[in-house]
């Protein structure tokens, strides 16, 4: 006979079981949880009018959510951004930067691979970009084979945690906190885990100089001022780019629609830019509504009316307008873009099927206490909060061999994020408390990322790799950087000031030692006699 308390891990373990036959996850969500629905119905444990709360979860979490309105425009952007040689030109300029230096071509993957990772977002795109882009080179210069195929798959992982990655804002929703605060807890990690980066490189480069040479003089075909100019020009459209999404966004300027949006429009204006055949015109017209519109801003948050700031942007759309009218001329351009609409069709559409799915199984979970047996299981662990985190760590690092961070953050968060709160609060404070779990999350799924033999972006780069490159060397080369990742995992554990220092620190004040001082005001004596004539 089937018990109450036996549905919820059943669910689980029908879940696990439909995933290794590998259905997709989306409907497998759902069917699992419709078929635990009626099977909880047959079983008396709730009716069928419980099931009419997934149509208004869906709507609620689905078509009138506007947060997840961002995703589309972030991950358009991406896709422009990632195919728009703006990588080239940034690893070649970084390349011949850094290239008289031990290691040199391994600093600039990773710090291509950071300013990357703000302004695409997605780890696939990025390691292979990367990947097509730099291991040739790297390849001919003698760098160590496992060196190279763990530096591109590193820096292609820490996509996830640089704003304004999608992880975090999918985290954001549903953890219920703002985009602008879990990205002010991600810029922590993420500076952390580019110089625990660039540091083991460093280290390699003094005590095995033959891993990571340097590029031979002859090779390097820049110098001087053409050098540092072809470095800025990809460096400054893309802090632009950064500074317009994500500034607008923490000032409240903007929401993360919003800012999406532009960081839609700006990914088009930075396509533009660096095409060959884009005209010199729209190249001054660029400069004049940028210029514009930075002024804008910085008047336009000082003053009431904002006149300045409407004008400013009305002279950038019209420079934008130009842009887009080039690119309409430039025919390549605009396959460039369509070809950025059909990737964001078929991840959003992945997205909201994966949501719906998960709607339908969290629900039905819900109904037949899951949610109690759950917190049941994670309070009673040993250990207090170390041994909720130990868990919960070594649980998220598992599933992510198998799922993606969509699936993860919609199946999963819901269930635990009450649980966190309650139990991390304490530590840490009531509100950050889900801003360092999510970034912790995070910092740990890129962990995931990496391990072999289920690693995606191993995946990835063994796509694209030379036939020369064995898989022994992508496994092993990733084993490292691993280490690297879990160290930053123990960082964020331990002192939660890298998430929180940003996080605007609550007011504490003790409401018992408030006092509130009235001015004696002396007035006129009253005077109740007869009115003077």
């Amino acid at each position: 006979m089937i018990t109450l308390e036996m549905m919820p891990p059943m669910m689980f373990g029908g879940l696990v079981l439909a995933m290794l036959i590998g259905f997709p996850v989306a409907f497998t969500l759902a069917a699992v949880g419709l078929s635990f629905g009626f099977l909880a119905i047959h079983l008396g444990f709730f009716d069928l009018n419980f099931l009419q709360a997934i149509p208004g979860r869906v709507f609620g979490s689905v078509l009138s959510n506007e947060l997840l309105l961002a995703i589309p425009f972030f991950t358009f952007m991406g896709a422009v951004l990632e195919r728009c040689g703006l990588a080239e030109d940034m690893l070649d300029s970084m390349g011949q930067l850094f290239g008289p230096v031990r290691g040199g071509l391994g600093y600039s993957v990773i710090i291509v691979g950071f300013i990357l990772g703000a302004i695409t977002g997605t780890v696939a795109a990025q390691v292979i970009a990367m990947a097509l882009i730099s291991m040739p080179v790297m390849i001919r210069y003698g760098y160590n084979m496992r060196y190279i195929t763990g530096v591109l798959a590193a820096s292609g992982t820490i996509t996830q945690l640089v704003p304004p990655s999608l992880v975090l804002i999918v985290l954001a929703d549903q953890l219920g906190k703002s985009v602008g605060d879990m990205y002010l807890g991600a810029w922590g990690p993420s500076v952390f885990q580019i110089l625990l980066f660039a540091g083991y490189t460093f280290l390699l480069g003094i005590f095995k100089p033959s891993h990571v040479p340097a590029v031979p003089k002859e090779a390097r075909t820049l110098t001087g001022w053409a050098l540092w100019k072809k470095c800025l020009m990809g460096i400054i459209p893309s802090a632009v780019l950064i500074f317009v999404v994500l500034g607008t966004m923490m000032m409240g300027l903007a929401t993360p629609t919003e800012a999406g949006a532009m960081g839609a429009v700006g990914a088009i204006v930075l396509a533009a830019i660096h095409h060959k055949d884009f005209s010199s015109a729209g190249n001054k017209v660029l400069v004049i509504g940028i210029v514009a519109a930075g002024v804008g801003t910085i008047v336009g948050i000082y003053m009431t009316e904002g006149a300045l700031f409407r004008a400013a942007f009305a002279v950038t759309y019209l420079a934008v307008v130009w842009i887009c009218l080039e690119a309409v001329r430039i025919g390549d351009l605009r396959d460039l873009i369509k070809q950025g609409y059909e990737t964001t069709m078929r991840i959003t559409t992945m997205v909201t099927f994966i949501l719906i799915g998960s709607t339908c199984f969290s629900v039905v979970f819900l109904g037949v206490s899951g949610g109690v047996w759950l917190e049941h299981l994670l309070t009673s662990l040993p250990g207090g909060v170390w041994g909720f985190l130990l868990f919960i760590n070594i649980f998220i690092f598992f599933l992510a061999f198998f799922l993606d961070f969509f699936e993860i953050a919609f199946i999963i968060l819901p269930m635990i994020a009450p649980i966190a709160q309650k139990i991390l609060a304490p530590a840490v404070g009531e509100g950050p408390a889900l801003i360092w779990f999510g970034v912790m999350l995070c910092v740990n799924m890129q962990t995931s990322f990496l391990h072999p033999p289920f690693g995606f972006a191993l995946f990835y780069l063994r796509g694209v790799a030379p036939k020369e490159v064995k898989s022994s060397d992508i496994y092993w080369g990733a084993m490292p950087w691993i280490g690297l990742q879990a160290i930053m995992v123990i960082l964020v554990i331990a002192f939660p000031s890298t998430v929180t220092a940003l996080l605007d620190k609550p007011v504490d004040v003790d409401l018992n030692k408030v006092k509130i001082e009235v001015p004696q005001i002396d007035l006129p004596p009253l005077d109740f006699g007869p009115p003077k004539q």
